[in-house]
């Protein structure tokens, strides 16, 4: 019974999750990965599109790699805060925190990166893929006791089955998935790199928006899976 329940409960998650209506694509020197942006969280939608109309990941890299943790990329941490020093007339520019408790750093979550600002508002040209680890309960309730926090059931039993970061939940927000393409995630989730995570290799990545009817194909194909 108690097995039914969570079948039952993982179900109604990815259920809620059908109806999103924007995918992205991107196109990387390892293969594609295409990702499922939430409509839940529609400042970093709208954030990551207008981000991909004005070319910031047009050549863009994964500059920051850490296996089983997260694969991040865009704009590095110190580049934002060193133009943002040499022009102090000019106001930090973040996006508000949309910090969701049903949106999580499952394996695959699609995150937005930030400095350590106490609202946890985000940049607005760095993203990470997360690569994570699958948990046990006693690593889970380390994290509950140590944040203040709770996972639900759905949340346990994913990261128990799927992995991920639970220890990134509600300090960074989550705006999207990958769909397809984990295999190419995990691949570059594992490059090697040099002692500041930065891959030996470059691995290069253009974001494309994909057209009403890719997005209608895709929505079906996740709505088979339930």
């Amino acid at each position: 019974m108690k097995t039914l329940a969570l079948s039952f409960i993982f179900m109604l998650f990815i259920c809620s999750l059908k109806a999103q209506s924007t995918f992205v694509r991107l196109v990387t020197s390892k293969g594609d990965i295409t990702l499922m942006l939430y409509d839940q969280t529609p400042k970093h939608r709208n954030m990551f599109l207008q981000a991909i109309k004005d070319g910031t990941y047009s050549e863009a890299v994964f500059n920051r790699v850490i296996k089983s943790f997260v694969s991040q990329g865009g704009e590095l941490d110190e580049v934002i805060l060193d133009r943002e020093k040499q022009h102090p007339e000019n106001a930090p520019k973040r996006l508000a925190a949309e910090i969701k408790p049903n949106l999580f750093h499952k394996k695959g979550a699609l995150g937005a990166g930030r400095n350590d600002n106490p609202e946890k508002n985000s940049y607005l040209s760095q993203i990470y893929l997360v690569a994570g680890k699958k948990q046990t309960d006693a690593q889970l309730d380390a994290i509950e006791a140590k944040k203040g926090m709770k996972f639900s059931e759905k949340q346990r039993e994913i990261y128990k089955t799927i992995g991920g970061t639970p220890h990134l939940d509600q300090d960074y927000t989550v705006f999207g998935e990958v769909v397809e393409g984990m295999n190419i995630a995990d691949e570059i989730n594992s490059v090697a790199t040099n002692k500041d995570d930065l891959p030996l290799s470059p691995v290069v990545f253009k974001a494309v928006v994909l057209s009403k009817k890719e997005a209608l194909r895709l929505r079906n194909v996740e709505r088979s899976k339930s």
